[in-house]
């Protein structure tokens, strides 16, 4: 990254920063965005005064502060939005998942399954729920009720990294329950309900699995 005297466009420091930050992508943009118009009225101002446009720039990325020196503060912000992807994939999908091996068990429709599938139910639906209440605890943490809570639990460096590895668990929970269900679904008698919720699981694990990573990789950026 270069110091202040070597930017000498604004688009030029809005696309050192965004290659910087990592992140949801509609996040980052706006994020980037902001930055940029700012950067950009404070070289107009300025300019205004009579600088030259070089160095109107040059006085602009110093009041602003340097990609290097903006950067970590932006990742910051980003790793929170991606926690809470992350987290809200994991919350929509695990009880969905958790309900499915539920109604299996309770219906008698688990009976019908193989013998591994039937072993697996209650450990994945277990899995599932543990899942989503760690999934709502970190939505809880990093939204509107963050700044009422101490600031050791709303803004603890952990959150990220233990919402990505509760992502990571979800999706192979997912992963696990997708091919138990389509592998089960031809000796089943009700095969279209399992098959269904095979699809569904395989689905999931993709969204999750995408989202735990991005996750993981916004701990390390940060």
């Amino acid at each position: 990254m270069r110091t202040a005297g070597e930017i000498e466009d604004v688009e030029e420091y809005a696309a050192e920063l965004a290659a910087a930050l990592y992140g949801p992508e509609r996040a980052r943009a706006r994020l980037v965005a902001e930055l940029r118009d700012g950067l950009a009225d404070t070289v107009t101002a300025y300019a205004a005064e009579g600088l030259p446009h070089r160095l109107a720039v040059r006085r602009a990325v110093a009041e602003f502060g340097t990609v290097e020196e903006v950067a970590p503060s932006c990742q910051r912000e980003l790793t929170v939005a991606q926690v809470r992807h992350t987290a809200r994939a994991v919350a929509l999908t695990a009880p969905l998942l958790a309900a499915c091996w539920w109604l299996f068990l309770v219906t008698g429709q688990g009976g019908q399954l193989p013998p591994v599938a039937r072993f697996l139910a209650l450990p994945l639906a277990g899995a599932a729920a543990g899942a989503a209440l760690l999934a709502a605890t970190a939505l809880i943490t990093t939204g509107t009720l963050a700044r009422r809570l101490p600031a050791r639990l709303s803004a603890a460096r952990r959150l990220p990294l233990a919402t990505a590895w509760t992502g990571t668990a979800t999706g192979v929970t997912l992963g696990l329950s997708a091919l138990a269900l389509v592998v089960s679904s031809p000796l089943t008698a009700n095969w279209p309900l399992v098959a269904v919720s095979g699809v569904l699981a395989t689905v999931s694990h993709t969204v999750v699995a995408a989202s735990a990573r991005a996750c993981r990789r916004c701990v390390r950026t940060g």
